[in-house]
């Protein structure tokens, strides 16, 4: 049980830790100060982790991975993409985002 509230802590963690990097992302559109060899590191490991966690079927390991992934992901496209295409990205994002605030109850 204990190891299991640990691994579940470190999981909550790690996946909230990239979101206010990506919602940064979004709301700035810089991303110059981000080390791409380091989101490319960090894309891969979570990429394997979830393989790993696919070869072992345990889905305390695949799904928190899952989400890294995508998310480090999302912030290394991001830095990679031209100011151009990451400006049209993020104002999609935010047209999403106001749309939803705007349609709920």
């Amino acid at each position: 049980m204990t190891a299991t509230l640990i691994g579940v802590a470190a999981a909550i963690l790690t996946v909230t830790s990239f979101v206010p990097q990506a919602w940064r992302i979004i709301k700035t559109r810089r991303t110059h100060d981000l080390a791409t060899p380091m989101w490319i590191m960090s894309t891969t490991a979570f990429a394997l982790w979830t393989a790993y966690g696919v070869f072992l079927r345990e889905l305390p390991i695949i799904v928190p991975n899952v989400i890294c992934v995508v998310l480090a992901g999302f912030i290394l496209t991001m830095k990679l993409l031209p100011r151009r295409k990451r400006d049209a990205v993020c104002d999609a994002i935010d047209h999403a985002v106001a749309t939803s605030k705007t349609t709920s109850p």
